[in-house]
């Protein structure tokens, strides 16, 4: 089939590299346009524009899925629209110029998690198993009918970044078999069953640890917005990022919410029940650093995290 690909972050970059090297033709890739990155705000192409260009494919630059990029789209004449975390919505009359439409890789069981964070909302919830979802776009958010789906365990310590990357080449996979699926005329589309519910984008308060609540509920929260927008917690009156952190042993010694100790070579911190163990940090002002380190240079200096200001 002829295809036009629209996506943006290094999550959809190995559905892309799937679809090119298969029999399929991808005849045009959207993504959003170059962002400043960097301290020096340096203006860098997406993820998915540099493998583009890397396998020597058009590339359509834009923030918006407006008039232009549906003119563009419609003279290709393709037969199908694929879509994986482009970062925008796909509207009438685009979402009708494909033949067959579009088609989403979803990093969640739908229709559980939809929205724009599924793995990072599964991951704050505790959920244990989650599901690469290939789904027919319709006018509604994250509502059409199912292709396929496959379930993955989480384990006990990923973060949303490892679990992401994981599932985007996993999910590469299932969006080909889809994809050849709707060719064949082999798969046939199921409607979403079960209740819904909405994974909405992260914000930089998302990521502050409320350490009056249990260990596991911190670590999870921990896990679900690390590396984006990042965990962190109060010292001073200054933000203290948590930038890897692990469970602490069921029988380590409890602290206050918000106090730090040294527990053997571990620098601990103390939640609503155990401690959770800190092993990379980045104090305010500072450059990261291990855990450690840090609190060797506090040289028995008396430190607590402000719990009351992460509320």
């Amino acid at each position: 089939m002829k295809i036009v690909f629209a996506g943006t972050p290094a999550a959809a970059v190995p559905s892309l590299h799937a679809l090119a090297r298969s029999h399929h033709s991808v005849c045009a890739v959207i993504t959003r346009e170059d962002s400043p990155q960097g301290r020096k705000r340096t203006l860098t192409p997406s993820p998915v524009a540099l493998k583009a260009t890397e396998l020597d494919l058009p590339v359509i630059k834009a923030n918006r899925l407006g008039a232009e990029v549906t003119a563009q789209v419609a003279s290709l004449d393709v037969d199908l629209g694929v879509i994986v975390a482009y970062g925008g919505l796909v509207r009438e009359p685009l979402l009708s110029t494909p033949a067959g439409g579009w088609v989403n890789l979803h990093f969640s069981a739908l229709p559980l998690w939809r929205g724009a964070a599924p793995v990072q909302r599964a991951l704050i919830n505790g959920d244990t198993t989650i599901d690469t979802t290939v789904f027919q776009l319709t006018p509604g958010l994250d509502e059409g009918d199912i292709w396929n789906a496959t379930t993955t365990s989480i384990t006990d310590d990923e973060t949303a970044g490892e679990l992401l990357a994981r599932m985007a080449v996993s999910g590469a996979a299932d969006l080909l078999a889809a994809v050849d699926g709707i060719e064949s005329r082999t798969l046939q589309p199921r409607p979403q069953v079960g209740a819904s519910r909405y994974a909405e984008k992260l914000t930089l308060a998302d990521g502050r640890l409320d350490l009056r609540e249990s260990a596991e509920s911190v670590f999870n929260r921990f896990r679900g917005v690390t590396p984006e927008p990042g965990a962190h917690i109060s010292v001073g009156g200054e933000r203290f990022k948590v930038l890897a952190a692990t469970r602490s042993d069921d029988a380590a010694s409890p602290l206050s919410p918000g106090e730090f100790a040294l527990d053997g070579r571990q620098v601990v911190l103390g939640t609503g029940t155990t401690p959770i163990v800190l092993t990379r940090v980045q104090p305010a002002g500072r450059a990261a650093m291990n855990a450690a380190d840090w609190w060797r240079g506090l040289r028995h200096q008396k430190l607590s995290a402000d719990v009351e200001e992460n509320e």
